[in-house]
This record gives C-alpha cells, structure tokens and sequence, in this order.
C-alpha cells in the first residue's frame, strides 16, 4: 500500500453543501447551490464527491441547510453504492439544532462544531474540509501527503486568480515554504502574488487540518462571541496568527488530461459564470475533460432511453452541431453550440443556440432561443423569442448585463 493510500484511509472529509448560492439568482429558489445541475447530467456537489472517491478518501459526510430536499434526494439516490462494510460511506449531516433548540448552523464551522460528537466517533487523524459548490477535479491525496510531509497543522489549497476578481475569494499571502503570511476573506483591496502584481492566490475553499488541533481550534471559535464561527473569517485566519498553516498550491494536485491546458476550477456562483461554464462543455476540446476514464466523475443517472432526432424535411430536420444532449431527448428543431439536461423536447421549426436546458424543458414549435439557462420542467409556447430583444428579455426574464437569459418556471407563468 502507498505511502497516499495509508494516509487517506486515516483522513475523514467533510463536504459543507449547505449554501444558497444567492448569485445565481432564481436558479436557486427551490434547490441549494451544490444541487444545481451541471454539465448535462451531474450536480455540483457531484464533483468534489467523486474527488473524494476517486482520491481513496470513502469516509465522508455532507453537511446541509438551506432547501436541502433535492440536495439529499440525489444523494440518498446516487451515492448510496458506498460500502459500509469497508469502512466506506457518504453520511448525511442536515441541519437538526444538535446544540440547543434554537440554534441551526450559523456558519461553516459551526456546520462542523455541531457535529462533533459524530466526527470523533470516527476517531480520523485528519480531516478534510471542502466547499461543496465548486467544479474541478483535484486529487486529496497529494495535498494530504504535501500537508503532511510540511507538518503544518492546518493547508490551504489555493489557485491563481486574476486580481481584480480576487475580491470575491478569501486571498492569500504567503512567504517562506509556502507558510501563510496573511489570509484575508474578501478583501476590498487584494494583495497582489510576488511578481505577478495582476495575479492573486485565492483560497478555494479546501482546507486540510490534525484532526486533534481542529477539535480546540472549534471548540475556542464557539467560544468566542465576536466569532461569526466561518472557516474563512474566523479559523482560518486565527491559524494563520499563530504561523501554524501553509499554502498549497492548486497545480500539485490538479487532475488533468492531455486536452486540459491550465488547471481548470470555476466557482460557477453567477449566472453568466454558470452558463460559460456549460457552455464551454460543448466545445471540441473544452476546458474541462469530462470524459477522462481515469477520473469519472459519478453521479445519480435515472435510467433513459438515448437521445434521438427525427424528421428528415426540409426546413424540418432535428439536428445538434457542437452540442451534448443527454440521454430520453427527443429533437426535431436545432441545436447550435447548447447543452441538453436529460429528458427534454425540442420540437419543430424551432432552434436553440448557446443555451442551457436543464431536465425535461420543452421548446414549443417555431421557437428561437439565444444564450439562455431554462431551469427543469419549464415548457417554452410556441413562437417565443428569447435573446434577441434586451428590452423585452429583462421585462419578461432575468437577464444579465452580459445579455444572458434565465428562464423559470415562476416567470413563464407571469407570460
């Protein structure tokens, strides 16, 4: 066994998916933002779950709270292969007032703080705490063994980010050996990195602490009165006074292929960020490589039928060019540069262009759509034109000032 296998087998992760995702504006309503569908057929918590399987790190929890319903039915339906005869497992950690009657989780540490009792029973030697809400593929392992081999009580992963969008991110300073000089959440001014004065390490998110020093390090911050008891604001940067955490850097561990240019992570947290993201997806050689056997990524996959396209006519003719579309869609209009969720319908004369349909949208006939996101179940009438009149975009949807549509439900039925 591997020096990194050893080493994960002792580690236990805790996936905190209990955010809104306010960004995201109605996409969010009825699910929490780890449960936002991605990439025609995953969620976004998907991701950092199977980062976790496929780095050898199967004992895992997932913290919840906001509108967690259709965050927990995924899991209950799709992670449930996990063996607990082996020591394997995704355990479920809703908010439940563990403390007092009164209290739910009122912050990413004390998501963790609550549960406790529940992590120690699992007697771990380190723990991982990641950001359920995020797209990459990265490897736990090697920044355990980095973490280890640095013996830092605490390490940060972090990634490069362009300076002027670094206020968004928790932002690192570092000196010496990656030791963490400074860490500063969402700072209105971000230091730039040595050298790279347009460039900022931003935290993703993704820590990694001895299981033992986190136990204090919580039970001081729920102490604390002053706290606002967040991993970013208060833990982190209290480790950091004390010169106990270092930095690691996002390029050591990322997962790439041979197609993967610079090591791709996207926070996804914006509409315009949200659809680029997808849209990207539909590319012949796309940022991020979904189709690396090597490190899938599992998810819950209802059982379909594969996509099909009918009608041979002229003027009605289902094609797709440079488009994913999932499995039980059935297409007689076209399809340019979009990605398809399972289960949608896109009927005649009608076309689709860089837009997003997430589960079981219908497009009416003789529909024109342009750069949209559809959220599940919305059924578009026949002859609706979207993404061609600004005005009457943001009268009827919301658009953004990038000139991307989101389409509801809710707002079809204001129509």
């Amino acid at each position: 066994m591997s020096t990194t296998s050893q080493l994960t087998k002792k580690a236990f992760a805790i996936v905190l998916a209990g955010g809104r995702g306010s960004r995201l504006k109605q996409l969010t309503d009825i699910r929490c933002k780890p449960a936002v569908y991605f990439g025609g057929k995953f969620r976004i918590v998907d991701f950092t779950l199977s980062n976790c399987l496929n780095s050898g790190i199967r004992r895992i929890s997932v913290a919840t709270q906001y509108k967690s319903h259709s965050l927990l039915r995924h899991l209950q339906r799709g992670w449930s292969f996990m063996k607990s005869e082996l020591n394997e497992f995704v355990d479920l950690l809703p908010a439940q007032q563990r403390l007092d009657e009164t209290s739910w989780y009122q912050g990413t540490a004390d998501a963790v703080f609550q549960n406790l009792d529940i992590v120690r029973g699992y007697k771990p030697e380190y723990i991982v705490v990641l950001a359920g809400d995020h797209v990459y593929k990265m490897d736990y392992g090697r920044m355990l063994s980095d973490h280890v081999a640095r013996g830092f009580e605490c390490t940060v992963a972090c990634v490069e980010v362009p300076r002027a969008d670094a206020s968004a991110f928790g932002v690192i300073d570092v000196d010496v050996g990656r030791r963490i000089a400074r860490f500063v959440e969402k700072p209105a001014d971000p230091p730039p990195m040595p050298g790279k004065p347009d460039r900022a390490l931003a935290s993703m998110g993704i820590y990694i602490f001895n299981a033992a020093y986190l136990y204090d390090a919580l039970q001081r911050d729920h102490e604390d009165p002053q706290s606002s008891h967040d991993f970013g604001r208060d833990i982190v940067p209290r480790i950091v006074r004390e010169r106990r955490a270092c930095a690691h850097p996002f390029s050591e561990s990322c997962v790439m292929t041979e197609g993967e240019v610079v090591p791709y992570w996207r926070d996804v947290g914006t509409i315009d960020a949200y659809w680029e993201a997808n849209i990207d997806l539909t590319a012949t050689l796309p940022q991020l490589d979904m189709y690396d056997t090597e490190w899938p990524i599992w998810t819950y996959q209802e059982q379909l039928p594969p996509a099909k396209f009918v009608h041979n006519e002229p003027g009605r003719r289902g094609v797709a060019i440079e488009s994913i579309v999932s499995g039980g869609c059935i297409i007689s209009g076209a399809l340019y540069r979009s990605l398809l969720f399972s289960k949608c319908r896109v009927h005649s004369y009608s076309t689709v262009d860089w837009s997003v349909l997430l589960p079981s949208v219908i497009v009416g006939r003789h529909v024109r759509l342009t750069r949209a996101v559809v959220d599940r179940g919305c059924v578009l009438p026949d002859g609706l034109i979207v993404g061609e009149d600004p005005e009457a975009d943001a009268s009827r949807f919301h658009r953004t000032d990038n000139g991307v549509v989101l389409i509801t439900r809710a707002m079809l039925a204001r129509l």
